[in-house]
């Protein structure tokens, strides 16, 4: 079994693929090398002499600088290494070759071209049938709940949930703040997954139903309800009959053939360790690069873990003006933090270290391995729905539940959740959650839909990237992830502004 793994030919460290002891002999390129201290799962070693203040290579790229010379077969972490990133930089165009849909499209012939989801009337697709109850304010969210709640005697026929999204915001919000409240829950209404809508407003809130329609632009009446709480004599009551005339009308929906090209899948990490770069995220990059040739449609999103990795991104971009866009995407986020006295660096997290991560360069080289190797072809405000087929970058911010309801804002049926130390937490879309490492899965089985930890024991990279293919098309055909099976919906919005 291969006990440790050198990534990049040029990388100076390799990575632990198992806990390797003090004293233990390695031979890498050729060279032997005693291990002068016990080496964690997931964590770095030496492979040469690294003096004080020299790059420290992996993924083929720095991750940051030495702090004391580094001898060969030294743990490399935190104690001896420092990020060498800097704040807002200036960037250069290169443009790459984009190899990636080419070698994917030779995979093509054993993928299935389609997916039984549903056909909405203006022509959108989903994977779920759902009741979705979206409040326009925080203050009516015990009501939506309720009736969420009370609601469940009226799933029928190809009904897949009846679910409420509470949140805390759509009223005391200025500016952008209140317009990216408006957005996000105007995409939910208009989301394909959901197969009936009823939008529950209270009626003094700024974002107001009406307010909220002139987002949520044309829409079918018999979909989408509207409530206003403070217009009723009895809310639950009335939400409750709107609730059953949605799902009379949802439950006699069916699935049909739908070519993949109309899937849209979100691309998201957290709770990293240091074979998420190396299994889990490298999978997904297999797999976005099989959809997109297939004509689909990935979204990567978490703009501070592309910092160290953003010129990556960048020279995949397709034109010169998605390069701008992206470097707009990455400087923005960077003036946002210093707006508010932050440092942009303060990344990787506790649990992040404690996996193997050292510097956010590390985190975002490894992060970014979710992108495969596909031309960028769009770049999202948050909020923004997608329109363009194959990889897009999506403004949002690294929080799990935040990122991966911008996701489903931007139109992903379905977002792919890596993950090394595992979480339960769910999104409006399936949210399926992929280890990094085996123990992983075999622990919280009961959170972990696909593992990526059998990478380590000789599973082929891209035969997991093709394995994943065919179990996120079993999802889309109706084949529910764990946090669905637990009943979990959970949505939340981008806070950024002033709270009146």
């Amino acid at each position: 079994m291969q006990t440790f793994i050198r990534i990049h030919p040029e990388d100076t460290v390799a990575v632990a693929l198992q806990p390797l002891a003090a004293g233990t002999a390695v031979v890498a390129e050729g060279k032997p090398i005693t291990l002068r201290e016990d080496i964690p799962q997931g964590h770095k070693f030496a492979l040469v002499h690294i003096p004080a203040g020299k790059a420290v290579i992996k993924y083929g790229s720095p991750i940051g600088t030495a702090v004391t010379d580094i001898l060969p077969g030294s743990w490399i972490h935190t104690a001896n290494l420092k990020t060498g990133l800097g704040d807002v930089l200036t960037y250069t165009y290169s443009p790459s070759l984009f190899a990636g849909t080419d070698q994917a499209a030779d995979a093509l012939s054993e993928t299935p071209p389609y997916f039984y989801g549903y056909r909405r009337k203006n022509g959108r697709a989903g994977v779920r049938n759902e009741i979705w109850i979206i409040p326009t304010v925080g203050c009516v969210n015990n009501v939506a709940e309720t009736i969420a709640d009370r609601a469940q005697g009226f799933l029928c026929g190809s009904l897949d949930a009846i679910a409420a999204f509470p949140h805390p915001y759509g009223c005391s919000q200025m500016g952008e703040d209140q317009e990216n409240t408006r957005q996000i829950l105007a995409d939910l209404v208009n989301h394909p997954n959901a197969g009936g809508i009823l939008v529950l407003g209270l009626g003094c809130e700024n974002s107001n139903i009406e307010e909220l329609k002139k987002y949520i632009g044309t829409y079918d009446p018999e979909r989408v309800k509207f409530l206003v709480a403070q217009d009723s004599e009895d809310e639950i009551a009335d939400g409750l009959a709107l609730i059953k005339e949605l799902a009379g009308r949802a439950g006699t929906c069916v699935r049909e053939a739908i070519p993949c090209s109309e899937l849209v899948i979100g691309m998201k990490c957290g709770g990293s360790d240091g074979l998420s770069g190396i299994t889990a995220n490298p999978t997904v990059g297999v797999f976005s690069d099989l959809l997109i040739a297939a004509g689909g449609t990935t979204i990567l999103t978490e703009v501070p873990e592309m910092f160290g990795a953003e010129t990556q991104l960048m020279n995949r971009c397709e034109n010169e003006a998605l390069f701008r866009q992206t470097v707009d995407l990455i400087n923005d986020f960077k003036n946002y933090f210093t707006s508010h006295n932050q440092t942009i660096y303060e990344n990787p997290s506790p649990g992040n270290k404690k996996g193997g991560i050292s510097t956010l360069e590390d985190k975002s080289l490894g992060c970014t391995q979710k992108s495969g190797s596909a031309p960028v072809r769009g770049v999202l405000a948050y909020g923004e729905p997608v329109c363009t087929h194959g990889l897009n970058l999506l403004s949002a911010p690294g929080n799990d539940l935040v990122a991966a309801t911008a996701l489903a804002a931007s139109g992903a049926q379905i977002v792919l959740f890596t993950t090394g130390r595992g979480t339960p937490f769910a999104s409006p879309v399936p949210t399926v959650k992929i280890s990094s490492n085996l123990a992983l899965s075999e622990k919280k089985k009961n959170w972990i839909d696909f593992d990526c930890g059998r990478m380590v024991n000789g599973t082929p990279l891209p035969e997991l990237g093709k394995m994943l293919f065919d179990y996120v098309i079993r999802v889309a055909n109706g084949e529910q992830v764990k946090s669905e099976a637990a009943g979990f919906h959970d949505m939340a919005i981008f806070k950024q502004g002033v709270t009146l």
